[in-house]
């Protein structure tokens, strides 16, 4: 058995800046230093090369239409009609797929949330069965399931039934699956009788600091910040279980006049002056595209416009990798960072986070709510947040979350002293990217892939 293999990594998209391709691209750099040939193959790929397979893209009208009538969505698909569409695009996913592993020798799939998420239901059921036919060792890497989204499947349906059993995930020998939490893997268990092992997410902890250099340095000027301006950066997508509502709340409470007079006395961490007329800038640097509706972006607009607090949503010029256009400059997420003073991330659910790795990586405060996955794993590594809590107590007239005044006014008062005092602010991120190194590195991943592989 050769102890190089080639892996072929499958998603629905790759190369983008949500949390699957971040993670997967984790994985890719740490396979090839390990010695191995690592492909994508994705039915969207941004700025990784990789096999362009269209038919893997979930948010194609045609594969919507199916999933959303096998779970229960919407109801305008007769059974027959259904199973027909259903076959007809496996059939063109099973011919193409096999072309793809055997020309390109694949000697291992390493599947991302497609045996999981139910998002390509077609995809999900090609992708086993060339499997099978083929005799080929796979890892499914489950971020997400299908069951978590509070779907109603049609288990009524015999063929439908089958498929949500055998498919979603498959159950085989061949198989090693893996999520990347304790809920998730209890989850799995229960719903399917599947075992799984955990692997977290990871980050490059040896790579070089995000810092403000030649490329990056009218970040801040473009984004319509002054040098004293305060940047409290959002990094996430714009879906509603980020819970970024609960960002502006803070960024509220830091504009109160007693809090921005504290602010005008000390000044900030790095030595800069802040004073009457400087902002306090909530910035939006993920995209809204996972929520086609616009309505969750629309309804922060709106409360930060009825609190006074100046939101900015920048992902137009953001991309996974920096480039230049025309003249036009397209800046990497991770020169967000550079130019940040404080991280955000309230989230009411993740399946692990890499938005608080990326944080600790940066070494900026975070401020979050904590999320269970955050409590059930995280927590008692012994990282240092400003924290909001882990209660929801209730929602607004536009139907954002709420926490408790208390929490909004004890995670400021927090947030002042990390902007203004720099020995606190120091010892609180050098904590946190000690912790995160030591337990969330490339190495850790290393050292489990070299077990499971």
């Amino acid at each position: 058995m050769k102890s190089s293999k080639t892996i072929g990594i499958f998603h629905y998209q790759l190369g983008l800046t949500d949390g699957v391709s971040l993670e997967v691209d984790k994985w890719k750099t740490v396979l090839e230093k390990m010695g191995h040939r690592v492909l994508l193959c994705a039915g969207r790929l941004g700025y990784q090369a990789g096999i362009l397979l269209p038919e893997l893209y979930h948010h194609r009208p045609e594969i919507e239409l199916v999933d959303q009538n096998v779970l229960g969505q919407r109801d305008d698909l007769t059974p027959d009609v259904l199973q027909k569409r259903i076959n007809d695009q496996t059939g063109i996913l099973e011919n193409a797929l096999r072309d793809i592993i055997i020309s390109n020798e694949i000697d291992i799939l390493l599947v991302n949330n497609i045996w999981s998420v139910a998002m390509n239901i077609p995809a999900a059921v090609a992708l086993e069965k060339i499997r099978q036919a083929l005799g080929i060792r796979a890892i499914a890497h489950h971020h997400d399931f299908y069951w978590e989204r509070k779907l109603n499947p049609k288990f009524g349906l015999p063929e439908i039934n089958k498929i949500l059993e055998g498919y979603l995930p498959p159950k085989d020998p061949e198989i090693n699956h893996i999520v990347i939490n304790s809920i998730a893997q209890l989850s799995l268990e229960k719903f399917k009788g599947i075992s799984s092992k955990i692997i977290p997410n990871v980050f490059d902890f040896d790579g070089p600091d995000w810092v403000v250099d030649d490329y990056n340095q009218d970040l801040r000027q473009v984004i319509g910040l002054d040098a004293g301006d305060i940047c409290v950066l959002q990094a996430t997508r714009i879906i509603p279980r980020k819970g970024i509502e609960l960002a502006i709340d803070v960024v509220n409470a830091l504009n109160e006049p007693h809090r921005r007079a504290i602010l005008q006395a000390r000044g900030l961490y790095d030595g800069r002056a802040f004073n009457e007329k400087n902002k306090i800038v909530l910035v939006l640097a993920g995209y809204d595209r996972d929520d086609p509706t616009g309505v969750y972006l629309q309804k922060l607009k709106t409360k930060a416009q009825d609190f006074e607090v100046d939101l900015r949503h920048i992902d137009s010029i953001i991309g996974p990798e920096r480039c230049t256009d025309a003249g036009s400059k397209t800046y990497a997420l991770w020169d967000t960072y550079a130019v940040a003073d404080l991280v955000t991330y309230p989230s009411l659910w993740e399946g692990w986070g890499n938005q608080l790795l990326e944080a600790f990586r940066a070494k900026l405060p975070i401020l979050m709510f904590e999320y269970p996955v955050y409590l059930q794993d995280i927590k008692d590594r012994g990282f240092d947040v400003i924290s909001l809590g882990s209660q929801i107590t209730g929602r607004d007239q536009r139907d954002l979350i709420q926490v408790s005044d208390d929490s909004i006014q004890t995670a400021a008062d927090q947030c002042v002293t990390y902007l203004t005092n720099r020995s606190a602010r120091e010892e609180m991120v050098n904590k946190n990217f000690n912790i995160a190194e030591s337990h969330y590195s490339y190495k850790v991943l290393e050292n489990i892939l070299k077990e499971l592989l």
